[in-house]
């Protein structure tokens, strides 16, 4: 079952629990209001030089002469080497530079992340500027967690493919809302979690080493979860 079968409350629904979620969240998330838009807007849309979805999949299908299996896998592929890297630089320095850097390293992590979902629905053929596939794309960010966010937000479960939600009606943007909040909270606890995850490896070199695997791991979960969530 991908995240686009739990798009299947009626709207009523959908509606009155997603605006009281929203009032309980109303004034507290601020920071992951901006972080949220941050990510759809780098990762997604792309920004000054940093290129956006659309054309990370053109290039890579441009590269693999239209093939569209092996565009996605260059995606992925590229999407790991950069966690990878930005994982090893995060935790190279110890513990000093460790507390400065990781907050960086977190939304680098997650644009990237946020990037390779997003051209993975582009080559699929998604329209990532439809609200609902910008949410299904921050969704996957969070792979297992993702049901239980839908469950809070008020949105039931329901049994359709993805290829499905095109027939179906609108989700209300209020619970769109309320869902990408939740994401972006989801992602702010990361970063305490990351700091206790590499308190252990604070010789620097091998502290890189450790840091490169275990983003370029979190990486890969993300790629996989990728594929299912967006079949072509």
């Amino acid at each position: 079952m991908g995240l686009f079968d739990l798009f299947s409350a009626p709207d009523h629904q959908v509606t009155r629990s997603a605006l009281e979620e929203a009032d309980a969240l109303d004034g507290t998330d601020d920071a992951v209001t901006r972080l949220v838009k941050r990510l759809t807007a780098v990762g997604i849309d792309g920004v000054g030089a940093y290129p956006g979805a659309a054309a990370v999949a053109a290039a890579a299908l441009e590269r693999e002469q239209g093939n569209v299996t092996a565009a996605v896998r260059r995606v992925q592929r590229q999407a790991g080497l950069g966690a990878a890297v930005g994982g090893f630089v995060t935790s190279l320095g110890g513990f000093l530079t460790m507390i400065v850097a990781i907050p960086a390293n977190v939304f680098e992590f997650y644009v990237q992340a946020t990037r390779m979902t997003a051209a993975v629905a582009v080559l699929r053929g998604y329209d990532v500027t439809d609200e609902r596939i910008r949410t299904a794309i921050l969704l996957t960010l969070v792979g297992s967690n993702a049901a239980d966010i839908l469950t809070n937000a008020g949105v039931g479960t329901g049994t359709s493919a993805a290829l499905q939600i095109a027939s179906r009606g609108g989700v209300p943007r209020a619970a769109l809302m309320v869902i990408q909040k939740a994401v972006g909270f989801r992602i702010l606890r990361s970063l305490g979690e990351r700091v206790f995850t590499r308190l252990g490896k604070l010789v620097p070199l091998a502290g890189g080493a450790f840091g490169a695997v275990i983003d370029y791991a979190m990486m890969r979960r993300i790629s996989h979860q990728a594929h299912l969530e967006f079949p072509g």
